[in-house]
C-alpha cells in the first residue's frame, strides 16, 4: 500500500508575501469609482465619470445630488467602507444580514447578494435604492434594528480554517494562475465576530514542475495571500508553522496519522492521493489551516 503524507500538501504550500494594497489617499476619484462599481455590480461600468457617479447616487440613495463629482463619490466609497461604532459601514451591515440569515458571507456584487436576501425574507425582490432596500432587511434581521458592532484587536498568528474552492493540479496549472478560498469556520475575538465563514481568499501558483521519471515528485507551490474580514478589510495570511500544526492535528481527528493513507472525499482535509513520483491534485474542498501575518484592528459584530 502506497503511503500518502500530509505533510506533503503542508511541504507544497509556500507561500510568498502580499504585496501593500493601495491606500485610499494614493487613490484618484476614478479609482474610487471603479472600486465602488466593481463593490456594488461586480464590474466597472461604461460612459463617463460623470454619468457614473450619477448612476451610483441614485442606485445607492435613490436620488442624484448637485454636489461635485469628487464629493459624491467619496460619499458612497465611505459609506462602504468606513467603519465607527456607532455607525457601521454598508459592508458591514450587508455581511451582517447575509451572515444572520444564511451563516455564510457571499463574495458576490452587492446587487446580486441583496436580491438573493430579499428572495429568502419576502419572496421576491425589491424596489428602491440599494440603502432602503439593506435598512429594510437589517430592521427585521436585527433586534431594534440595528447592527451592534465593535473595534477589536486581530492578533497576529491568529488561526483560521479554509476551504479550497479552485480545483490544483500540477499537470495543468502554470505558474500565475489565481487561487481562490473561502473561510470555513467564524473568528471571533471575545464576543465580537470578525471573520465570517464563507468570506473569500486569494492566492497564486507560485510554482509549478510536473512529475518526472525516477520517481520524482511533482512540485507545485501555493501562496494564499489574504482573506477579508467582515467589515471589508483585507488580512494578510500565511501558512506558518502553528498552522501547519493545526492541520495536522485536525487530520489526526479525523482518524488518519500523518505518514498513514488519508482519502477523505471531494470535501476532506487531503482529499486525494500524494504519491511519490505523481503529479500532486488538490480538489476542490480541501481544507487546511493559515494564520494572519500581522496584527489587524477591524470592526466586527456583536454576538455576545
Amino acid at each position: 500500500m502506497r503511503k500518502i503524507l500530509i505533510c506533503t500538501l503542508i511541504a507544497i504550500l509556500a507561500f510568498s508575501g502580499l504585496a501593500a494594497a493601495q491606500s485610499n489617499a494614493e487613490m484618484t476619484v476614478l479609482d474610487k469609482a471603479a472600486a465602488v462599481e466593481k463593490l456594488l455590480y461586480g464590474t466597472e461600468q461604461t460612459g463617463s465619470l460623470v454619468e457614473r457617479a450619477a448612476k451610483i447616487e441614485r442606485d445607492m440613495y435613490g436620488r442624484e445630488t448637485n454636489d461635485p463629482l469628487i464629493t459624491k463619490v467619496d460619499r458612497v466609497y465611505g459609506y462602504l467602507k468606513e467603519n465607527s461604532a456607532g455607525m457601521p459601514s454598508f459592508t458591514i451591515k450587508l455581511n451582517a444580514v447575509e451572515w444572520m440569515l444564511s451563516h455564510d458571507i457571499g463574495s458576490q456584487p452587492v446587487k446580486v447578494r441583496l436580491e438573493n436576501l430579499e428572495r429568502v425574507m419576502f419572496g421576491s425582490v425589491a424596489q428602491g435604492s440599494f440603502d432602503g432596500r439593506l435598512t429594510k432587511l437589517v430592521q427585521l434581521a436585527f433586534p431594534a434594528g440595528q447592527v451592534e458592532v465593535e473595534s477589536a484587536s486581530i492578533v497576529k498568528d491568529s488561526l483560521v480554517k479554509i476551504k479550497i474552492t479552485t480545483p490544483l493540479d500540477s499537470k495543468s496549472n502554470r505558474t500565475g494562475d489565481a487561487v481562490s478560498f473561502q473561510v470555513a469556520e467564524d473568528v471571533y475575538v471575545g464576543g465580537v465576530m470578525v471573520i465570517g465563514k464563507g468570506a473569500s481568499g486569494t492566492g497564486k501558483v507560485t510554482k509549478v514542475e510536473p512529475a518526472r521519471n525516477f520517481g520524482r515528485d511533482a512540485k507545485l507551490e501555493i501562496s494564499f495571500d489574504n482573506i477579508v474580514s467582515i467589515d471589508g478589510t483585507t488580512i494578510e495570511t500565511i501558512l506558518g508553522e502553528k498552522a501547519k500544526e493545526e492541520t495536522k492535528s485536525m487530520a489526526k481527528a479525523a482518524g488518519a496519522t500523518v505518514a498513514g493513507l488519508v482519502v477523505l472525499g471531494p470535501i476532506g482535509i487531503v482529499g486525494g492521493a500524494f504519491v511519490q513520483g505523481q503529479d500532486i491534485t488538490i480538489p476542490a474542498g480541501t481544507m487546511l489551516y493559515i494564520q494572519t501575518k500581522a496584527d489587524s484592528e477591524v470592526y466586527g459584530i456583536k454576538t455576545k
